[in-house]
């Protein structure tokens, strides 16, 4: 009886393994393996020659192509913690907000939050880009009304990475919104009334019974903000291509840009192999940090 089920479990799943295999795990392999190599965009794979580490020594070396790819490394990490620094505290308050029966127009401002996430990254980046123009952007205008002088934006290497960083804020957050709202219904309100009684404010409500019993949701909501801001590309590909002063160069659009436009199959790949390692290891990090405060 056991092998039955074993064997109908195993005919089941198969089609989802054979696509995963296919249009997952076989091009990280391939990736892995070219990275190893020799290898042009422009000529077919048979035509790469393996030369083992040499595309991780250059990209970690002292070279042009190292200090490239070590600034486009520590602008992703700043653009991603940066987002996930805003997105998480945003989504939690706003998910306060919205989940409070006793708040007037609940529910349109979830409708409100959530379309901002159904919006094409590429017309969102468009709009944003007019928003930060210099001289017609209404930021700038609307700070010229207060006093403040015209922001350079995007176009200062101090302020570009930090402008997209924004951009992205307001598209996600109503995304992870409705995952904080979804934690906070599996918080039983019987807790919330005991505490009450006991007199509790709704700040000591909110640190030892909400954020304790979100913390799933809120390690979920992370490694997802994680994900989705190392997988940037959009913003700078149509607003800054990497610029000012390769302040916005991030890895996705430096791999695009050496392993397509330069043509340097085999670098690009080793720049897409440590950019998936450090994903990986980030991840697990954040999962190894959870399980531990578990135990505790």
């Amino acid at each position: 009886m056991i092998q039955r089920y074993r064997a109908s479990a195993g005919i089941m799943l198969a089609p989802a393994v054979t696509l995963i295999g296919i249009f997952i795990l076989l091009p990280m392999l391939l990736t892995a393996w070219l990275s190893c190599q020799d290898w042009s965009t422009q000529t077919p794979f048979s035509s790469a020659s393996f030369i083992g580490l040499d595309n991780f020594r250059e990209i970690f070396g002292q070279t042009s192509v190292g200090r490239d790819f070590k600034g486009a490394l520590v602008n992703t990490s700043i653009y991603t913690v940066l987002s996930v620094v805003l997105i998480l505290p945003l989504s939690v308050a706003f998910g306060l907000m919205v989940y409070q029966h006793d708040v007037p127009g609940g529910t349109a401002l979830r409708t409100v939050l959530f379309s901002t996430y159904m919006v094409p990254m590429i017309a969102v980046a468009l709009v944003w880009s007019k928003l930060y123009s210099p001289s017609e952007g209404p930021l700038n205008q609307m700070l010229g009304l207060i006093g403040i002088g015209p922001q350079p934006w995007l176009s200062s290497p101090r302020s570009a990475l930090v402008s997209i960083v924004f951009l992205n804020v307001w598209q996600q957050v109503g995304y992870f919104t409705v995952l904080a709202i979804a934690g906070l219904t599996q918080i039983p309100g019987s807790l919330y009334e005991a505490a009450k009684l006991d007199g509790a404010n709704r700040y000591e409500q909110f640190r030892f019974i909400t954020l304790p019993l979100m913390r799933r949701t809120l390690l979920f909501s992370a490694v997802i903000a994680i994900i989705n801001a190392v997988q940037v590309f959009e913003p700078v590909a149509l607003i800054t291509q990497g610029g000012p002063v390769g302040s916005t160069n991030v890895l996705t659009y430096h791999i695009r840009r050496v392993g397509i436009e330069r043509a340097q199959g085999g670098l690009g790949s080793a720049m897409a192999v440590m950019l998936m390692l450090s994903l990986i290891v980030v991840v697990c990090a954040l999962f190894a940090l959870a399980n531990r405060k578990d135990d505790e």
